[in-house]
């Protein structure tokens, strides 16, 4: 299954798999995966390393902006198949082991089923395994503050809302945000495009999410890659205020 590749900047990497993102950043042979789709995403996730030149083994982590099924959904394989260690915020490891679960339930979906592209995107969803159990046994929170030791020098920014230990990843040198959930340019279920909160019913506590947004923009860089939607080019302040315009 061909990967939607698009390369945005020097060895970064944005692929669009079913309905998620994910980031490959890539320096020499060593790679660091960002998020890693539905876990019916696993065939394009394999081909969208063998695309840019790498490969399971040439994953030196696999860094998850939240552990919700579109994001984690390959986590486990990679690190039980290929040994790679998959590395969150110390708040969103128990959620990564499933202890609980800070996701959309069946029942708010459908109380929701008739907003405009909430039921063909459920659908979509569960046939991608978005209610599958899929936790990691052996999540790592992040070792220490700062730039991580990994391709990209990738630095965590803890923005809680989406889920209690959301994290964005901004790479300063390069002026790039890898944003997650936490700030996206367009949903399925979004009659909006450019910078945006995602629906409300997808927030585990929605006004820490808007919250989140004054931490991204505080953030210097031109290119948001978001968890949906596409690369979006402009000052990441200017996307994270607009997003919030919006939501209040």
């Amino acid at each position: 299954m061909r990967a939607d590749v698009h390369q945005v900047a020097d060895g970064t990497y944005l692929v669009h798999g079913s309905h998620t993102n994910w980031v490959i950043l890539k320096d020499g042979d060593a790679v660091t995966l960002v998020d890693t789709g539905y876990p019916g995403d696993r065939a394009r996730l394999l081909a969208s390393l063998a695309e840019v030149g790498g490969s399971p083994a040439a994953v030196t982590a696999v860094l998850i902006t939240h552990a919700h099924n579109d994001h984690l959904g390959s986590a486990e394989h990679l690190r039980a198949a290929h040994g790679v260690p998959v590395l969150l915020h110390e708040a969103e490891v128990p959620h990564a082991r499933r202890e609980f679960l800070h996701q959309v339930s069946v029942g708010t979906v459908l109380r929701n089923g008739l907003r405009p592209g909430v039921l063909p995107w459920a659908l979509r969803a569960l046939r991608s395994g978005g209610t599958a159990h899929v936790p990691v046994a052996a999540p790592e929170a992040f070792p220490r503050p700062g730039p991580l030791d990994l391709p990209g020098r990738p630095v965590p920014v803890h923005t809680p809302g989406h889920t209690g230990g959301h994290c964005a990843f901004h790479l300063p040198d390069a002026g790039v945000l890898i944003s997650g959930d936490a700030l996206v340019s367009g949903h399925p279920t979004s009659r909006t495009t450019g910078p945006q909160l995602l629906p409300d019913m997808f927030h585990h506590e929605r006004a820490r999410a808007v919250a989140s947004l004054d931490v991204l923009a505080g953030l210097a860089g031109d290119l948001l890659l978001p968890g949906h939607g596409p690369a979006h080019r402009g000052p990441i302040r200017d996307a994270a205020l607009r997003a919030r315009e919006r939501a209040l």
